[in-house]
C-alpha cells in the first residue's frame, strides 16, 4: 500500500509540474545558470517601492513572483537609495536623484536606469504614472527571463497608441464567436460575486504587453448587457481590471432604444432617442466610473443601424459620441458595412459609404477598419481607407483569431501579417505616410488613436486553443504599443519567454514561426486568391461554394475561375477598385507587370497560360505554389521533432500532434483546390508534383455542420 501510494504521489506531482501552456509568457522558471543568477543579485540587492496603492501592491507582488521564480530570493524590501527602486517622477527619492527624463514620456511610458549615486550602483524604475511603473516592471522582467544584462540600462520606452484593446466577441450565452480555445472567459451567471483567478491572469498578462482595454461582448450585439443586471457584472470585471490600467468597453447593440427601452424607434435623429442613449450612458457610469465607451456594428451583415432609418454612419454614431463626451466616453464604429444590396465589389463598400462622411463625425468617435478591405483574409491588401479619410480618426482591427487561417489546429504566426500592413506605404500624406503612421497620428494629426485586435481567448488551460497561438496575442500587444519592433525579434521575445533561451532552439522556433504565416497563404489563397473556405464555418477549403442567397457569400463570386484564367478584374476595365487607393498605388495594381504576384488574382483576372516573372505559365505556379504551402508544414514537421529533447514532453506532444493535423489539412487544401481549379484549366497537374490521393467529388462532399466558432443566428 505505501509503495502505491508514493507512486501516486509521484504521479500527482508530475502533474501539478507538468506544462500546459496556463502560464503564457510569464513562465517565471528558475534560470539554470548560476553566474547569470549571481550577476542579476548584485544588481537587485534590495527592492523599494514607496506606496500602498492597488496598482503598486500589484507591481512588488509581480517582481516578487518573478524575481524569487527566476533567482531563488526575494529581494530585502528597504526604504533607502540601494538595488532596484521603483517610483514615480513626482516622489521625492526619485527628485533627489536629479534624473532626466523626457517630457515626451507620456502618461504611459516608463524609463529603466542603471546609475550610481552616492558611490552606490542603483537600478532606477521611474514612471509619471503608476500604470507606466506597471508596464517597466514587466519589461524588467522580461530583460530577465530573456537573460539580458542589467548592466548600464539606459531605456525610455512609451507606446506609439493610445488604446491597444481585445476585441472580445464573446457571446452572453458563453460561446465565443470565431472563437476556438473554449467558452467565453466571462462567466455571467457567477458574476459579480465570484471573481475568477483567470480574470487576474488575463489582466496580468495583459498589463506586461502594454494592452490597456477590453471590449468584453460581440461587435453581433446583445442588448442586454447594457441592462442593471449585467452591468453589475461588468462593474466586478472592471475594478478587477482598473489596477493593470485596463477599461472595459461595451459593444452597443443600435436598436436597444427598442429592444431594452421599449421606444418605437431608433432613429438617431429623434430627440427621444437621444435621451434615452444619454440617460443609459449615465447609468453605466454609476457602476463602471472609467468606463472607455461602445464598439458598433452597425448595418452589417443583418445588424440593425442609422440607415434603416435613411440616416448615415456619421448621425449613428454621433448620438452615442453627444452621450459620451461628458464622460471623455469614446464611440469605435466599425467600417465592416456591407447591405442587403449586393455591390458591384464588396471590397469598395467602406470607403464608398465612409469616405463622404469624412470630417462629420464627433471628435470622441473613432471609425474602425480592417487591415484590409475584405475580411481577415490570408492576405490581403490594405483597406484604402487608411490614409484616404483626412480629417477622421482611424483605428486598426486585426483579427487574432485565426478565423481564416487555419482555426486551432494550424500554427500560423501573424506578426508578419500585421506588420506587411503596418509598414505599408499609403502615399495619401506624401511617400512615406505608412499605415502605421495614419494609425499613430504622425502623419495625420490625431491625437483620438487605437490599434484593436479580435482575441481567441477562452476556457482552454492554455487559453487559446494551440500553444502557438499565444504568440499572436503577445505579438499584438507588443505592436500596438510598437509597431517599429520586427516580427522576428517579437517571436524571440516570445520563444525565449514561452519555451527555452537555449540559442539553437530559439532560432529554429523562430525560423518556424517566421515561415509559417506565408506557408498558409501558399497553401489555402495564393496569388492573391481569396474567400474561398467552407460556407459559414470558414473550415477547410471550398472554392467551390455558389448559388448562395447572397453572391458576395460565395466563393465563385472572388476567384471568377472560367476556361479563360481566375482572378478578380478590379483595374479599371473590371471593378475599379484600384480608384479608392491613391495614384502610386493605382499605377501599381494596375499593371501586370509593375503588380506584386501576392496581390495579382486580387486585382487581376489572368489567363492560365500567361507566363509568371518566375516563367511558370499562372496554373502552373497556382500548382506549385499550393504543394509548396503543403511542403513547408512538413518541414515545420521535421524541425519540431528535432526539437523533441529540448521542449517538455506534454507541449511537445501537443504540438506534435497538431502538426501532423494541419499537414492533413494543407494536403486537404492543396488536393481540394488543384482539382477544382483544374476543372477550368483542363491541365495536367506538372508531372514533377504527387497525384491528390482522393477525387474532387470527396471533397466536395465533405460537411461540418457542428464546426467549431460558428456565427449565431439572430
Amino acid at each position: 500500500m505505501r509503495i502505491v501510494l508514493l507512486s501516486l504521489a509521484i504521479v500527482l506531482s508530475s502533474a501539478a509540474l507538468a506544462e500546459d501552456g496556463y502560464r503564457l509568457w510569464l513562465r517565471y522558471d528558475k534560470i539554470a545558470d548560476a553566474r547569470l543568477i549571481s550577476q542579476y543579485k548584485k544588481e537587485l540587492t534590495s527592492l523599494h517601492i514607496p506606496g500602498q496603492s492597488p496598482t503598486l501592491l500589484i507591481i512588488h507582488d509581480e517582481l516578487n513572483r518573478g524575481l524569487s521564480g527566476m533567482l531563488g530570493y526575494i529581494p530585502k524590501p528597504t526604504t533607502g537609495l540601494t538595488g532596484l527602486v521603483v517610483a514615480t517622477v513626482d516622489t521625492p527619492i526619485i527628485q533627489s536623484l536629479n534624473l532626466h527624463v523626457d517630457p515626451n514620456l507620456g502618461e504611459e511610458g516608463f524609463v529603466i536606469r542603471s546609475i550610481t549615486h552616492s558611490g552606490k550602483r542603483l537600478l532606477i524604475l521611474t514612471a509619471k504614472t503608476e500604470i507606466g511603473l506597471l508596464y517597466g516592471s514587466f519589461h524588467l522582467l522580461k530583460l530577465i527571463q530573456t537573460q539580458q544584462s542589467l548592466q548600464q540600462l539606459n531605456i525610455q520606452s512609451s507606446p506609439k497608441i493610445k488604446l491597444r484593446i481585445l476585441n472580445h466577441w464573446d457571446n452572453l450565452d458563453g460561446t465565443v464567436e470565431r472563437g476556438y480555445a473554449g467558452f467565453s472567459l466571462w462567466n455571467w451567471h457567477k458574476l459579480p460575486g465570484y471573481i475568477d483567478d483567470r480574470y487576474i491572469d488575463y489582466a496580468r498578462a495583459n498589463a506586461s504587453i502594454g494592452i490597456n482595454a477590453t471590449v468584453l461582448t460581440n461587435v453581433n450585439a446583445n442588448a442586454l448587457v447594457l441592462t442593471p443586471a449585467y452591468l453589475q457584472k461588468v462593474a466586478a470585471l472592471a475594478n478587477v481590471f482598473r489596477p493593470y490600467g485596463i477599461k472595459v468597453y461595451l459593444t452597443a447593440r443600435f436598436s436597444a432604444p427598442i429592444e431594452i427601452g421599449k421606444l418605437p424607434t431608433a432613429d438617431p435623429l429623434n430627440e427621444a432617442v437621444k435621451q434615452w442613449w444619454k440617460d443609459k450612458v449615465t447609468e453605466i457610469y454609476k457602476y463602471v466610473p472609467d468606463f472607455g465607451g461602445f464598439v458598433v456594428k452597425a448595418n452589417s451583415e443583418g445588424q440593425p443601424g442609422p440607415q434603416n432609418y435613411k440616416r448615415t454612419h456619421a448621425d449613428g454614431a454621433n448620438v452615442l459620441a453627444d452621450a459620451l463626451a461628458p464622460y471623455n466616453g469614446i464611440v469605435m464604429w466599425r467600417a465592416f458595412v456591407y447591405d442587403d444590396k449586393e455591390p458591384d465589389d464588396r471590397v469598395k463598400q467602406a470607403y464608398t459609404e465612409f469616405k463622404p462622411l469624412d470630417g462629420a463625425f464627433r471628435d470622441n468617435v473613432i471609425v474602425q477598419v480592417k487591415n484590409g478591405p475584405l475580411d481577415f483574409q490570408p492576405r490581403e491588401p490594405f483597406h484604402p481607407l487608411f490614409g484616404a479619410l483626412k480629417k477622421t480618426p482611424l483605428m486598426m482591427e486585426f483579427q487574432i483569431t485565426q478565423e481564416y487561417l487555419g482555426q486551432s489546429t494550424n500554427l500560423v504566426y501573424l506578426a508578419n501579417l500585421f506588420k506587411e500592413v503596418l509598414d505599408t506605404d499609403t502615399y495619401q500624406f506624401g511617400k512615406g505616410s505608412t499605415v502605421a503612421k495614419v494609425l499613430d497620428g504622425s502623419a495625420t494629426g490625431q491625437t483620438l488613436t487605437a490599434m484593436a485586435g479580435v482575441t481567441n481567448i477562452g476556457t482552454d488551460r492554455n487559453w487559446c486553443g494551440h500553444p502557438f497561438a499565444q504568440a499572436n496575442w503577445y505579438a499584438f500587444g507588443r505592436l500596438a504599443w510598437d509597431h517599429q519592433l520586427s516580427s522576428q525579434q517579437i517571436a524571440v521575445e516570445w520563444v525565449r519567454m514561452t519555451f527555452t533561451n537555449d540559442t539553437n532552439t530559439v532560432a529554429s522556433i523562430t525560423t518556424m514561426l517566421d515561415q509559417s504565416w506565408e506557408a498558409c497563404v501558399n497553401y489555402m489563397t495564393p496569388l492573391g486568391l481569396h474567400h474561398i473556405m467552407g460556407w459559414s464555418h470558414h473550415y477547410g477549403p471550398a472554392p467551390w461554394i455558389k448559388d448562395k442567397h447572397r453572391a458576395d457569400w460565395t466563393s465563385v463570386y472572388y476567384h471568377k475561375a472560367d476556361t479563360f484564367g481566375i482572378g478578380f478584374n478590379r483595374t479599371t476595365t473590371g471593378s475599379n477598385a484600384v480608384a479608392q487607393y491613391a495614384p502610386e498605388w493605382q499605377a501599381v495594381f494596375s499593371s501586370r507587370q509593375a503588380i506584386p504576384e501576392k496581390y495579382l488574382l486580387w486585382f487581376h483576372h489572368v489567363g492560365w497560360n500567361d507566363t509568371l516573372t518566375g516563367g511558370k505559365t499562372l496554373w502552373e505556379e497556382l500548382c506549385y505554389r499550393y504543394y509548396t504551402g503543403a511542403d513547408q508544414v512538413k518541414q515545420m514537421q521535421t524541425t519540431w521533432d528535432m526539437l523533441k529533447p529540448k521542449i517538455d514532453s506534454d507541449r511537445h506532444e501537443q504540438v506534435r500532434q497538431l502538426l501532423a493535423i494541419q499537414y492533413q489539412e494543407a494536403t486537404w487544401w492543396r488536393n481540394a483546390c488543384v482539382l477544382y481549379f483544374q476543372t477550368f484549366s483542363k491541365q495536367p497537374i506538372p508531372a514533377t508534383l504527387p497525384m491528390p490521393d482522393k477525387s474532387l467529388s470527396f471533397y466536395m462532399s465533405l460537411e461540418f455542420p457542428y464546426a467549431p466558432g460558428i456565427k449565431p443566428q439572430w
